[in-house]
């Protein structure tokens, strides 16, 4: 992390797989690569070249099969097809090269890094998976079992399996598996690549004899996002109604395979079944970037943490007090003024700031890219822009948004911040909102855009003649009142545009909004959650005092993290229960949880590591995983698998 604009980081889907085989060769004691090129794409390719790198380079006569070696300088290798030869989707260019320098000694000794470019000059990125060699069978796995041999988080609805005291080389998909079936492996394989960059990748698309083959089933007939995995004796089947099923289907098997391979008790299954289905729907997890700003990459590494816990939706708090970080294309001056902290600039030094400036901002790119990394992983990005109040650097940015007349220091928010709420009597209020909720329906596909709410100060425009105005003519009297007709407004704006109002709880507050298609996100008390349930709201839980990750792991004088909620040990995160919060009949309105992370105080990686995981592990497995089957023993002895920043 740092407070620099980081560059479009969410890197393009491969269309192309290439898995690189080791052979021994006769007369050649260095051996031989043996490639599949894959099109997981869907379109056919022919005319193509093909570019890679790698360490053991073709030093002498290749003695090529199935290939034209194009170019050879240093470590890279430009190669092409036959003449006429066409890679449809979901087959393979099956060709190898011998000449090259010395036997492999490791598995980073294969392919580092290629690239297709087609016939009309075009490029196109290739994923490459492990370097393979032949063994001489399944692998004995020594060593006492672990009391529950299986690793999985979240763990699933329902468990039977008998562990195996053989562990298999890689997980591949039959022959006959789709183009999306070979994408979804594909997709899923540079997931763990991404986040366990020196471990072996779980799968491949090359088969050798002791690898599992892979089969694949749809089935209508299953919950959104559930799925079924039936290990037999040759193959493992894997059943799903959509592609997140799909995705929670491998990657659930490369959580498997990746704990047996560790060792320490934990085996992969010999037989048996998994048949799983997410508890809730909305499994949230919120990032504050307005306070501490975080690249592009950072942020599409926390994706991928995401999606390995099932997490499906990102709840990106991209404005606040401190710097509106999104770039609104009618109005440059909200970034190029409000996303600038420092002692000359018109927002001043924050936490963490010193006598540099600090910026950064994402751009419309930034976020295509990243919308586009989430959609692949089957997560939703809700994006927040928090207002009436929290708006002290849209204020700074346009001086125009305040009531001249409004004396200064009229009224403070809890953080501090003098006048800091947007006034609904101010024309441009409603100008500059128009853009923002133009460009936020133009970049998010989410039905939902969060527009806060949280925090209004009690004294909000009273001093504001303007504000005095309005409300006679409303004929209301209060900060409450006021912030329900903006909120209302605000809402008819967004229904405008094909969007759903989400908000913090206080966007209930007095008369509060229409109920009908309305989320709120509840971080106070319980209580508030099932009386707003109750007058027709769907809501999400939030609790501060269990799923806030800025919140201390203890009350210990060398504890790092925010104190105002109490301390939160990794035990009470994952013991909450939401479900005994709120009564019995009012459980449909419950549409899920959200753990949420406000970065006052984080000023590194390590920091964020720190406070985020292994919580967040234990509120994803409380949005997916059944409350009768959640079971701290276990849980606690899987968290050293957890993902990080």
């Amino acid at each position: 992390m740092t407070n620099q604009q980081g560059a479009p980081g969410a890197p393009e889907a491969a269309c192309f797989h290439l898995d690189c085989l080791w052979q021994p060769s006769e007369g050649d004691p260095a051996g031989r690569f043996v490639f599949e090129l894959r099109n997981t794409g869907a379109v056919p390719v022919e005319g193509f070249r093909l570019v890679f790198t790698t360490l053991r380079f073709v030093e002498r006569d290749p003695s090529a099969d199935n290939v034209h070696l194009l170019d050879r300088r240093g470590y890279y290798h430009e190669v092409a097809p036959p003449e006429g030869f066409r890679l449809v989707p979901g087959s393979a260019w099956r060709f190898s090269l011998g000449g090259i320098t010395g036997e492999p000694q490791h598995r980073g000794e294969g392919i580092v890094s290629a690239y297709l470019t087609e016939a009309d000059g075009v490029r196109r990125a290739v994923f490459v998976g492990d370097l393979r060699r032949e063994t001489s069978g399944e692998r004995s796995v020594s060593g006492a079992m672990a009391a529950q041999p299986f690793a999985l988080i979240p763990w699933p609805a329902e468990v039977e399996m008998v562990p195996s005291d053989l562990l298999p080389g890689y997980l591949v998909p039959a022959e006959g598996a789709t183009a999306d079936e070979l994408s979804a492996v594909s997709a899923v394989t540079a997931l763990f690549r991404r986040l366990f960059p020196i471990e072996p990748a779980p799968f491949s698309l090359t088969a050798l004899p002791d690898d599992r083959l892979l089969r694949f089933a749809s089935d209508a007939s299953l919950d959104r996002e559930g799925y079924r995995l039936d290990f037999r004796a040759t193959d493992i089947l894997i059943t799903a109604a959509d592609a997140a099923g799909r995705q929670y289907a491998l990657t659930a098997l490369g959580q498997l395979l990746r704990a047996a391979r560790a060792g320490g008790g934990f085996r992969f299954p010999a037989d048996g079944h998994i048949a799983d289905r997410p508890r809730f729907a909305w499994r949230g997890c919120h990032l504050d970037t307005a306070r501490r700003f975080f690249p592009v990459g950072d942020i599409a590494r926390f994706l991928d943490c995401l999606a390995y816990l099932r997490i499906n939706v990102f709840h990106w708090h991209l404005t606040d007090d401190e710097a509106w970080r999104l770039e609104i294309r009618g109005y440059p001056e909200l970034t190029s003024v409000g996303s600038v902290r420092g002692p000359d600039a018109a927002l001043p030094p924050q936490l963490g700031d010193g006598a540099q400036p600090s910026s950064g901002f994402y751009s419309h790119a930034d976020v295509r890219a990243l919308v586009c990394r989430a959609s692949q992983l089957n997560i939703e990005i809700v994006p927040e822009i928090d207002i009436p109040g929290h708006s002290t650097a849209a204020l700074a940015a346009l001086p125009a948004l305040a009531d001249r007349n409004e004396p200064a220091g009229a009224y403070a928010s809890v953080q501090g911040f003098a006048n800091n709420a947007l006034n609904p009597a101010i024309d441009l209020t409603w100008t500059m909102l128009e853009a923002v909720f133009d460009d936020l329906a133009a970049l998010f596909p989410s039905p939902y855009l969060h527009v806060g709410g949280d925090e209004v100060a009690h004294g909000a425009w009273q001093s504001s003649p303007l504000a005095a105005r309005l409300m006679a003519d409303l004929g209301i009297d209060s900060a409450e009142a006021l912030q329900s007709h903006f909120m209302r407004r605000v809402q008819a704006m967004l229904a405008e545009r094909g969007r759903k109002l989400a908000g913090w709880n206080e966007v209930g507050n007095g008369e509060g909004v229409e109920t009908e298609g309305t989320l709120l996100t509840v971080w106070q008390k319980a209580a508030i959650g099932a009386g707003l349930a109750q007058r027709g709201y769907d809501i999400v839980m939030a609790p501060a005092e269990a799923y806030y990750l800025d919140i201390a792991h203890s009350s210990g004088w060398d504890e790092i993290g925010m104190s105002w909620a109490g301390a939160t040990s990794l035990e009470s995160t994952y013991a909450y229960e939401v479900g005994n919060d709120i009564p019995a009949e009012l459980l449909p309105r419950l549409k899920g949880i959200q753990a949420c992370l406000w970065t006052e105080l984080v000023d590194s990686r390590v920091h964020f590591n720190h406070l985020v995981f292994p919580r967040l592990t234990a509120v994803a497995e409380a949005g997916w995983t059944p409350a009768a089957n959640k079971n701290w023993e276990r849980f606690s002895a899987l968290t050293r698998f957890c993902p990080s920043l």
